[in-house]
C-alpha cells in the first residue's frame, strides 16, 4: 500500500497501458486460482496421499514464497528485464504444473511443488513492480489494475467449476462414484493453469521494457534491516506482526478445506434442493467456483474500506476482520447447509479486506517513507510464507488427524471449531494489546 498522492498533475498513462497491465494481472491470478482451491481434495481424494504427505505438499509452495522472491528480486534488480524474468518464470511454471496433473508419486509431486513455488511465488511481486514502474500515479492507478487479478481468479474458478460439472459429473453417477469422478477431474485444473501460464509467458514478452535497477538490491537489503527496527519500536506493528502468523494459519484452514466441504454439500443437495441446483448451474461443482463468491465480496469490501477507515479506525477494522474469520468458521462448523455456508464464504471479503488489506495499510502508515516497501515485503513474507507453511501442517496434519473419524472422513464440526476459537483468541489479543491511539 502507498500513501495517498498529493500530486494532482501526474501525467496520463500512455495509450492502452492500463489495459495491457490489467490483462497481465488477470492472467497472473487466474493461473493461481485455477488449482489452489482444489489441491487438497485432489491430493487426498484422487491421489490417495496421507494427511502428512498432503500437508507437506501444501507447505511446499510456501517455501517458494519465503526464498523465491530473494533470488528473483536479485536477478530482476541486477541482471534481467522484469518482463523477461516473468516470461521465463511462467514458461517453466506452466511446464511444471502441467506435469503435476499426472504425477502419482508423492516424492516427485513434493519436489515439483517446491520448484513450482520457487518459480511462481516471485512473479506475484514482479508483476506489481512492473506495473509500478510504468504507472504515472500509482496511488490512483494501481488499484483498478490490480482488481483485474481478482476478476481473473473469479473467472477461472467459475470456469473450472463449470468444466467439472459438465465434463466430470455424469448424471448416472451418485455417491462415492460421483465423488471419485470429480476428484479425478480436478486434475484438469492444473492443465487449465498450465495453458494460462503458457499464454502469460508469451504475453509477458509483449509488455513494455522494464530494465533492472542495478543498485536497488543493496539499498533494499539495508532498508529491510531498518524496517525491522521500526517494526520493533512500534507497538502497533509488533502486535500486528504477532497476529499475522496465527491469522494466516486460520486463513489456510479456509483455502485447504473449503473446496471439499462445499463439494460434499453440493453432492448431497443435488437433485433434492432447487436452490442448490441453481447455484451449481451458475458456479459449477467441486467447490472452487462457489469459493469465488468470497472474491466477489472482497471487491465490494475493498471499495468500502476508505469510508469505514474514517468512521471506525484501524483497530475497529482489524476487529471486524477477526470477527468475520470466527463467524465464517462457526457457520461451517455448526450450520452446514447451503444458504448459510454461502454467507460464510462471502465473509471472506471481510476477512481479507478488514484484516489482511488493512494490515498493509497500517504498515504503510506506521513506517517511514524510505522503508515502507521493505516493511510490506516483510509482512507479506510472514503471511504468505511463514503463516501458510505452518498453517498447512497444522490445518491438514495436526487438526486434520484429530478431526478424522474412525470411518476415515473429516468431522467438520471439530475441524472448523479450531480456527473459530483461534480467531476469537486473536480478537482478544488485538483488543487488549493493540493501541487505540494508532487508529487514524
Amino acid at each position: 500500500m502507498m500513501n495517498q498522492s498529493t500530486d494532482t498533475t501526474a501525467a496520463a498513462l500512455p495509450p492502452y497501458m492500463s489495459t495491457r497491465l490489467s490483462i497481465m494481472m488477470f492472467l497472473q491470478y487466474g493461473i493461481w486460482g485455477a488449482w489452489l482451491p482444489i489441491l487438497f481434495p485432489f491430493l487426498m481424494g484422487h491421489r490417495g496421499f496421507s494427511l502428512g504427505q498432503t500437508s507437506g505438499i501444501m507447505a511446499a509452495g510456501a517455501v517458494g514464497a519465503v526464498f523465491g522472491p530473494f533470488l528473483a528480486g536479485h536477478l530482476a534488480d541486477r541482471h534481467f528485464a522484469t518482463q523477461k524474468m516473468l516470461a521465463a518464470s511462467h514458461l517453466l511454471g506452466a511446464i511444471l504444473v502441467w506435469f503435476l496433473a499426472s504425477v502419482t508419486s508423492f516424492s516427485v509431486f513434493l519436489l515439483l511443488s517446491i520448484v513450482y513455488g520457487l518459480i511462481y511465488a516471485p512473479t506475484l511481486a514482479l508483476t506489481n513492480s512492473l506495473a509500478f514502474h510504468h504507472l504515472t500515479d500509482r496511488d490512483r492507478q494501481f488499484g483498478p489494475i490490480r482488481l483485474w487479478g481478482t476478476i481473473g481468479w473469479i473467472a477461472v474458478g467459475i470456469g473450472a467449476g463449470q468444466w467439472l460439472l459438465y465434463q466430470h459429473s455424469p448424471p448416472e453417477l451418485t455417491g462415492a462414484a460421483l465423488e471419485a469422478a470429480q476428484n479425478a477431474g480436478r486434475g484438469d485444473a492444473f492443465r487449465i493453469s498450465a495453458i494460462l501460464g503458457f499464454i502469460m509467458a508469451i504475453y509477458c514478452l509483449t509488455l513494455p521494457h522494464t530494465p533492472p535497477a542495478k543498485n536497488q538490491a543493496a539499498q533494499q537489503s539495508n532498508a529491510s534491516m531498518q524496517a525491522i527496527r521500526e517494526i520493533i519500536r512500534s507497538r502497533a506493528l509488533r502486535v500486528l506482526f504477532l497476529l499475522a502468523i496465527p491469522v494466516s494459519m486460520i486463513h489456510q484452514f479456509y483455502f485447504v478445506h473449503t473446496s471439499e466441504f462445499l463439494s460434499i454439500l453440493q453432492r448431497e443437495h443435488a437433485g433434492v434442493d432447487s436452490f442448490a441446483d441453481a447455484i451449481n448451474r451458475i458456479f459449477g461443482v467441486g467447490g472452487g467456483g462457489l469459493m469465488t463468491i468470497g472474491q466477489m465480496m472482497e471487491i465490494a469490501v475493498l471499495a468500502l474500506i476508505p469510508v469505514l477507515a474514517v468512521r471506525i479506525g484501524r483497530k475497529g477494522l482489524l476487529a471486524i476482520g477477526l470477527l468475520a474469520y470466527a463467524g465464517r468458521m462457526a457457520i461451517f462448523a455448526y450450520i452446514p447447509a447451503i444458504a448459510p455456508v454461502l454467507l460464510g464464504v462471502a465473509l471472506h471479503g471481510f476477512c481479507f479486506g478488514c484484516f489482511i488489506f488493512v494490515s498493509f495499510m497500517i504498515v504503510d502508515e506506521e513506517t517511514t517513507v524510505d522503508v515502507r516497501a521493505s516493511a510490506q515485503n516483510l509482512l507479506n513474507l510472514v503471511i504468505v510464507g511463514l503463516g501458510i507453511s505452518v498453517g498447512s501442517w497444522v490445518s491438514v496434519y495436526v487438526v486434520g488427524s484429530w478431526a478424522t473419524t474412525e470411518a476415515g472422513t473429516l468431522d467438520y464440526t471439530r475441524l472448523f471449531s479450531v480456527p473459530m476459537w483461534a480467531s476469537l483468541a486473536c480478537l482478544a489479543v488485538l483488543w487488549l494489546a493493540y493501541p487505540a491511539s494508532a487508529k487514524k
